[in-house]
């Protein structure tokens, strides 16, 4: 291609200056942010100071942060005692900004690899004081023997000024001229809050101080006031041999002061091939609280990062809450938004193994506490079997349900107990029933048989179910099935007769409407059939049988939002019980035809028994189904006499 006359070719470049309206306004999302950074930088400064002095065997001070906060002023100082600069340090490391152009950022991007310390990464941490401040002010004498100390000016342009100093502490001081804009942090208590937020358990002594003097009761004048912002070991970096329960129940209401007491608790430390400490917390589940996302705490050396951990714990794990400290999860300049890295992945996978362990060592070793927790457990263990896994292949055969005695079994426990005589014919089916939704009669009738069936809510057994028939259980394949469909196939039946089925026409009649179709005209748009089943020892007058399959599609179309029983309704079968005395009743009177009313009223009474049964009633509803129902039984006792 020929390059056409007058094209000219330039490389895009980034100026210095341009940096500081950037900073000022985007680089954080949060202005609060700036303590975190400049208390940050003193934490490496003291590390960096002690690490060499345990080198070339110099006795260092212990480290500690004091920030003050002098509102006549309008000013904010950090101070440390840390590895402290000359000038020309100050020069190279706070005046160069770390980086001249967008060529060079990108190298130190790639040259930091992953093993580089994400705090104060490319000096950019301290140019976050420009956020809040119209001038800041460096002071610092350096620990090396013979160090003058040294002074930098800047008001928030590329300008800057060395001037003497007269320091004679080594280490750093940051004063900052707070703007008027945020003048906010001017007040004592908005830092405090800030730094026990993000500095809550920096390894060194943090401490507030208020520069202002007052005067007492008696007149006299006190001087500054001092508070205290950290602890300097915070739990998870102690030795857990060491620890007791209590230690933990104290840190969890340190985190968690509103809580009740965890369940339990689970304390990682990992330091190859990735370094990773924390603490995670299984909380009582309390229903009438909003669900809170950011329940775990992400922090990297001790300093708080964030508390929106989605792309390191997964979802079905966002239940718990804790604490976790890692240097290889890798942070953006700002430290506020998780990048993409191989060390998630690990870390991720690491988190849900140890949880599955926990859970798993837990249910084989105290079964009676797995149990008596499984009311807020069993959830985000079901949803974890469903969405990951591993967690499946750990957990799968330790998911527990309520069985019709109301004890907690297995999948492969409901198959042990099933009795020898109704094993062929159940084969790989898993009786269940729903919570609050049931008949009863037929539940305790299949239990008064020895067949136990499980207790099922409809969130998320649904998807369980689905999940759990795709995969073995101990080599076992596994078919749920409710026990409305299978009670007629377990449980000895009776030939029906011609009397029986009179029973069925006379239902079909009252809440159908056509018993048949006419000759030329199409079928009754029916959403119901009706069919007798006489099953001895059956007290029940009627329960409906729905089509399985059919009934889990509309649980799920229901829970993704898809309209459930009106978007999909469903067909049901009403089986009755020509054997119970409410039937032969309505039979009787229908047969002498005096009562009609009555008799239909006694059907639909018999079909609102059945979707009791099967659907629940809703408390508003129940006040005016017993009157209905006294009414009924007065009603029939009176004609029948």
């Amino acid at each position: 291609m020929t390059e056409n006359v007058g094209e000219r070719k330039g490389t895009i470049s980034v100026q210095t200056g341009d940096i500081f309206p950037i900073i000022k306004k985007w680089l954080y999302s949060e202005h609060d942010i700036f303590l975190r950074e400049l208390v940050s930088n003193s934490t490496d400064a003291i590390t960096k100071r002690a690490t060499l002095g345990r080198t070339e065997n110099v006795e260092i001070p212990e480290g500690e942060i004091k920030v003050y906060v002098n509102k006549e002023a309008k000013t904010v100082t950090i101070e440390d005692n840390g590895l402290g600069m000359t000038e020309e340090e100050i020069e190279k490391y706070i005046a160069q900004l770390a980086f001249s152009g967008a060529e060079e950022f990108v190298n130190k991007m790639k040259d930091a690899g992953e093993t580089a310390d994400i705090i104060g990464k490319f000096g950019l941490g301290f140019y976050s004081a420009f956020m809040v401040a119209d001038k800041v002010e460096v002071e610092s004498l350096s620990w090396r023997e013979g160090s003058k100390p040294a002074k930098w000016i800047c008001e928030g342009d590329v300008d800057y000024t060395f001037t003497e100093s007269n320091k004679e502490k080594v280490g750093t001081s940051i004063t900052m001229h707070i703007n008027e804009e945020s003048s906010e942090f001017l007040g004592v208590f908005k830092v405090l809050d800030i730094l026990r937020k993000y500095c809550d358990f920096m390894p060194y002594k943090i401490e507030v101080i208020d520069t202002k003097i007052r005067k007492n009761d008696k007149g006299e004048e006190e001087g500054p006031k001092s508070y205290q912002v950290n602890e300097t070991e915070p739990l998870w970096r102690k030795d857990p041999s060491e620890l007791k329960d209590q230690d933990y129940l104290d840190f969890y209401k340190k985190l968690y002061p509103m809580d009740s007491e965890p369940l339990f608790w689970l304390h990682l430390k990992v330091d190859h091939p990735f370094t990773l400490e924390g603490i995670l917390y299984f909380p009582k589940i309390n229903p009438k609280m909003p669900f809170n996302e950011k329940n775990i705490r992400l922090y990297s050396k001790q300093v708080f990062v964030s508390d929106n951990v989605k792309n390191i714990i997964p979802e079905f794990l966002s239940l718990l809450k804790g604490t976790i400290d890692s240097t290889d999860i890798p942070l953006n300049v700002s430290r506020s938004s998780l990048q993409g890295d191989p060390n998630i992945k690990k870390i991720s996978n690491y988190v849900v193994k140890k949880v599955a362990e926990s859970l798993k060592k837990l249910f084989n070793n105290d079964r009676e506490k797995f149990e008596s927790i499984w009311s807020d457990s069993g959830l985000f263990v079901k949803y974890g079997c469903v969405s990951d896994t591993k967690f499946d292949e750990l957990m799968r055969e330790r998911i527990i349900f309520k069985n019709s005695d109301q004890k907690y079994v297995t999948l492969p426990e409901f198959f042990e107990s099933i009795p020898e005589q109704y094993k062929e014919k159940l084969g790989e089916k898993a009786l269940y029933f729903e919570k609050d939704k049931a008949d009863h009669a037929i539940i305790n009738q299949l239990k008064d048989s020895g067949i136990m069936a499980l207790e099922m809510d409809d969130h998320i057994d649904p998807h369980f179910m689905q999940h759990a028939e795709m995969h073995a259980i101990k080599d076992k394949k596994v078919q749920f099935a409710s026990v409305d469909s299978e009670i007629a196939n377990l449980l000895e039946t009776e030939n029906t007769t011609d009397e029986d089925m009179k029973v069925q026409e006379l239902f079909k009649k009252v809440l159908i409407g056509k018993t048949e179709k006419k000759e030329g005209e199409d079928a009754a748009p029916d959403s119901m059939d009706i069919e007798i089943q006489k099953i001895k020892g059956a007290t029940t007058p009627a329960y409906y049988k729905v089509d399985e399959q059919m009934k889990r599609f509309q649980k799920m179309a229901e829970s993704m939002g898809q309209g459930g029983a009106q978007a999909f309704p469903l067909k049901k079968t009403l089986v009755i019980n020509p054997t119970n005395p409410l039937i032969q009743n309505a039979l009787k009177l229908h047969e002498q035809g005096s009562r009609e009313d009555l008799v239909e009223r006694i059907v639909h009474y018999v079909g609102d028994l059945a979707s009791i049964s099967s659907e629940g009633l809703k408390n508003e509803d129940k006040e005016q189904f017993v009157k209905r129902s006294q009414d009924l039984i007065q009603d029939l006792t009176s004609q029948l006499q």
